[in-house]
């Protein structure tokens, strides 16, 4: 029965049915359980939350990556599937805190000052929580000094920079010295990504990484 019920919560994550009113990719879908109601079920099953997560959550969203990069699914398409891990990870925090089953990391992501674009960084987020990082998204056109505050009084392990126009992606660098100056650039790895930047410039600003999207964040992240 357990295992019916992953199978069920993977599938369902494949496709981006977040609640059994949700038609999903397959119409035949419609009205049966959706990720919160199974993620649910499995929990009153005492099915542990490490087993949703992995087996279930996890290894859907790597279907759906899979078939974002054969461009089989579209951007609409992935956002439902994240979107829904995101959800069933919330019902999850709690039960995981109680378990004492501790995250992959602390991961605080922000697009940089003078840039308002937020699609690609939400994305990141959503798929970095359903991999398991507790993720802090401190927003769009945040100043580099908001961003340096938080990395010395909150110390998360990991912190990713988002810019969308050549104009701004410069800022990025002036956030690594910033961070350089306060001492704290060595306590924090830094991740960039964005239209308009790439693994050059990553290099050249002294960024630890540049990932493509969000898929790409959480195997460079399981990289260090």
């Amino acid at each position: 029965m357990s295992e019916d019920i992953i199978a069920a919560l993977k599938e369902n994550v494949i496709q981006g049915r977040k609640t059994q009113e949700d038609e999903g990719i397959d119409e035949d879908l419609s009205g049966s359980p959706g990720v919160l109601e199974l993620t649910q079920s499995a929990l009153d099953q005492n099915i542990s939350p490490e087993v949703i997560i992995s087996q279930g959550l996890t290894a859907g969203m790597q279907v759906v990556g899979e078939k974002f990069a054969s461009k089989e699914y579209f951007i609409p398409d992935m956002l439902a599937s994240a979107d829904a891990v995101g959800a069933a990870m919330d019902i999850l925090k709690p039960h995981l805190e109680g378990a004492n089953v501790a995250t992959k990391g602390k991961f605080a992501i922000a697009t940089v000052k003078g840039d308002i674009h937020d699609i690609g960084k939400n994305i990141v987020a959503i798929l970095l929580k359903g991999a398991g990082y507790e993720v802090e998204d401190l927003g769009i056109d945040v100043p580099t000094e908001k961003i340096v505050e938080y990395i010395k009084e909150h110390k998360p392990d990991y912190l990713g920079l988002s810019a969308l126009l050549t104009t701004t992606m410069v800022t990025m660098g002036e956030v690594l010295q910033a961070l350089t100056e306060a001492g704290v650039r060595d306590k924090v790895k830094v991740l960039i990504g964005g239209a308009a930047v790439s693994d050059e410039y990553a290099r050249e600003i002294g960024a630890d990484a540049y990932c493509i999207d969000g898929f790409d964040a959480v195997k460079v992240l399981a990289s260090f």
